[in-house]
């Protein structure tokens, strides 16, 4: 045919979200490939959380868990912190106290070996960032989690002793000796 006359669904949708089809091929009129490549980002960034959840007691960093989806390490945090508002390292990090907190109210093990049970490898930094978080230390959170949740079941133990992030916690005052 000529004189301009179309054979077959050649028209560009003029309607915003719904599909146009050009040439054979069904687009989205809405969808833009920066827009694609973040949802796929999305997806990768939900699965790096997911394994985090998973394996927090694992030997985990941002270079083996930024090779697992294919990304940078730089590329990883980044889009992480733009998605989840923390770094990956600190989603980790609070994931580990969340299941420490949990060791420690239960008072059958030592600050030592909830350190190690819950992945971290410093009892150092397990402890600074454990009191960054809860706004105390571990030995002085099992005490007092020990006595106070005496009683409670344990998933309401659990919401009402979650931990804080850094800027929402007390912030910790030097004890001169």
């Amino acid at each position: 045919m000529t004189d301009g006359a179309h054979e077959g669904p050649t028209h560009s949708g003029g309607i915003s979200g719904q599909p146009s089809v050009r040439r054979g091929t069904i687009t989205n009129v809405t969808s833009t490939p920066a827009e694609e490549q973040r949802l796929r980002d999305l997806a990768l960034l939900r699965r790096v959380r997911d394994r985090i959840d998973r394996e927090y007691a694992q030997p985990l960093n941002v270079e083996a868990l930024a090779r697992g989806v294919h990304m940078s390490a730089g590329h990883l945090s980044r889009e992480f912190r733009l998605a989840y508002g923390e770094s990956p390292y600190g989603y980790l990090m609070t994931r580990r106290i969340e299941r420490a907190m949990a060791l420690l109210r239960r008072g059958d093990l030592s600050v030592t070996e909830v350190c190690f049970a819950v992945g971290c490898q410093s009892l150092g930094t397990f402890s600074t960032r454990f009191t960054e978080l809860v706004g105390m230390p571990p030995s002085a959170y099992r005490r007092e989690a020990t006595q106070a949740t005496a009683g409670l079941p344990a998933c309401v133990a659990k919401k009402v002793t979650r931990p804080v992030r850094n800027r929402e916690a007390k912030p910790v005052q030097p004890q001169l000796a």
